[in-house]
């Protein structure tokens, strides 16, 4: 049975980003080379990566680290340059990480799956001057024209017109970290919105700390824990959850490169794992192995999730499987640097529509539509406060001043919260769709339909998916005398699209979309349409 030992760490009110007044913990790691340095000196020689056949020490990897920031340095990279990040889960994205803390850089990671046009929006958008890059995505880099502050191309394998990562590792290593304030940007994430055009929020060190202790407090992380990146390391979760997590806590940090869950089962039972964060899809994939039950899970006494919510029958499905593994969700976003809540543990059966309880320093408030604090039980907006929400989006005030106030961040999401504060989410944003853990927003994909000579309009729905939650359906009415077919709208979008983005399915027809009296369009409709249409499907 496991046995839960909560730490408490002092908390105060702190002025922070000009006009927030903000909980935070008094005593904390100043930044994430701090937190960094601290792991080394508290653990040199204990395990801190694993990912395939390659193992690194604390003190290895703080090495391989300066030695990379000593590279960069010594190719022109200065304090808070951004280097972009196209890696999948390996040794070289925790590394190039590592290294852009201790030259106070900025990291930019940027999703594997995205595509030509987005990457190079991306590196413009957040004047990337250096990009490190997995050898076969070099290709979706776009040409030195599109993209002018770009100077430095690193590849993690031999490519074409890139310097090789290794070439790092020969400078000398860095011989003085810089020094950055807590307010100071750490990395930027970008995160869609209702316009398509994504924004960069900004992560400080101030917020990945906060995010880091609250994740240690409530989960009860150690220097024994080993934890399993198997979300891309380039999102939020992956970077904060996982890998600043790892170095918070000294733990051990396995890599994994791609999901597939005979797989994660092997390492999980191999390296003795004990905690992961995974959204409830890839949860029900691993109950679907036939030798699940065989499997010596022992070690795995934590599993948390996020992103959609765990049905019921594979909570009861892994309690009984798994007794000893105490499943917390984890609600929040980019925009608060992970989690805004935590479930306690031990209290999911109990509670398991709700997501959880606020992490220490974080403040919850549901509002109406004037943004005024509704009692508690009510329904309306949540907003989300505290250490752990960003400042903004990197040079976009306009969408900063939309989307925050007075240090709030309007989630967009419609919920509640009880007497006991438990939060409960009813809704999530307009038009947003969740394919298993990767947030898609419609009018993305709508504009990008649009672009096809023959469509004139488009509506995206989620189609139900009883392993994924939702796939991308796509209502399509084509212009008049022209046709196209479902194959070819799928090749339109890919070369565009992250292909998690792509749409499955279609309805194409030439009678308009449906529309109320103001012109807005009546996706419920077409969702009711959507799921007549599949009833008596297999």
């Amino acid at each position: 049975m496991t046995v839960w030992v909560t730490k408490e760490l002092p908390t105060r009110l702190e002025s922070h980003f000009g006009d927030r007044v903000v909980r935070c913990f008094s005593e904390r790691p100043a930044s994430v080379y701090a937190m960094l340095a601290e792991a080394v000196a508290r653990n040199p020689g204990g395990e801190a990566l694993v990912c395939g056949e390659q193992r690194l020490s604390w003190q290895a990897l703080h090495d391989a680290a300066l030695r990379a920031a000593g590279g960069l340095a010594q190719r022109g990279v200065a304090c808070g340059d951004r280097i972009a990040l196209l890696l999948g889960n390996n040794v070289e994205f925790v590394v190039a990480t590592l290294a852009a803390a201790a030259l106070g850089a900025v990291v930019v990671p940027i999703s594997i799956r995205e595509q030509m046009p987005g990457i190079s929006y991306i590196l413009n958008q957040c004047g990337a001057v250096a990009v490190v890059h997995d050898a076969d995505l070099g290709e979706r880099l776009p040409p030195g024209a599109e993209v002018p502050r770009l100077r430095l191309r690193i590849s993690a394998g031999p490519c074409p017109g890139s310097e090789p990562f290794a070439a790092l590792a020969g400078a000398a290593p860095l011989a003085r970290p810089a020094r950055v304030a807590e307010e100071d940007v750490a990395a930027i994430l970008y995160t869609s919105g209702t316009t398509g055009r994504p924004k960069g929020a900004m992560l400080t060190h101030l917020n990945i700390v906060h995010s880091c202790l609250h994740y240690e407090i409530v989960m009860a992380l150690g220097p024994a824990d080993r934890g399993a990146a198997v979300v891309p390391l380039s999102h939020v979760t992956g970077l904060v959850a996982l890998l600043m997590v790892a170095v918070r806590i000294t733990g051990t940090l396995l890599v994994v490169p791609g999901f597939k869950a005979r797989d994660f089962l092997q390492l999980a039972e191999r390296e003795r794992m004990t905690f992961t964060v995974m959204v409830p899809a890839m949860y029900n994939l691993c109950l679907l192995q036939e030798d699940f039950a065989q499997r010596n899970l022992s070690a795995w006494r934590v599993g948390a999730y996020g992103g959609a919510p765990m049905p019921t029958a594979t909570i009861d499905a892994l309690a009984a499987k798994l007794p000893n593994l105490v499943l917390m969700n984890a609600y929040g976003a980019t925009e608060t640097t992970s989690p805004a809540t935590i479930m306690p543990p031990g209290q999911t059966s109990a509670h398991g529509d709700s997501v959880g309880r606020t992490v220490t320093c974080g403040h919850i408030v549901v509002v109406d539509e004037a943004g005024r604090e509704l009692p508690r039980g009510e329904t309306g907006e949540i907003w989300i406060g505290g250490p752990m929400v960003v400042k903004g989006y990197w040079d976009n005030p306009a969408a900063t001043a939309e989307n925050f106030t007075g240090g709030y961040w309007h989630s967009g999401d419609i919920g509640s919260m009880d007497r006991d504060g438990y939060l409960y989410v009813f809704d999530r944003r307009k038009d947003m769709l969740n394919r298993g853990g990767y947030k898609i927003y419609s009018v993305e994909v709508e504009n990008v339909l649009c672009q096809h000579p023959a469509v004139l309009e488009a509506a995206v729905v989620g189609k139900p998916c009883p392993v994924l939650g939702e796939r991308v359906h796509v209502f399509v009415t084509t212009k008049e005398g022209m046709s196209v077919t479902a194959d070819e709208l799928i090749a339109f979008c890919s070369e565009r699209l992250s292909d998690y983005k792509v749409p499955e399915s279609f309805t194409l027809g030439t009678a308009p979309l449906p529309r109320n009296a103001n012109g807005k369009l009546l996706k419920r409709e077409l969702r009711d349409r959507l799921l007549a249409s599949l009833q008596g499907q297999p």
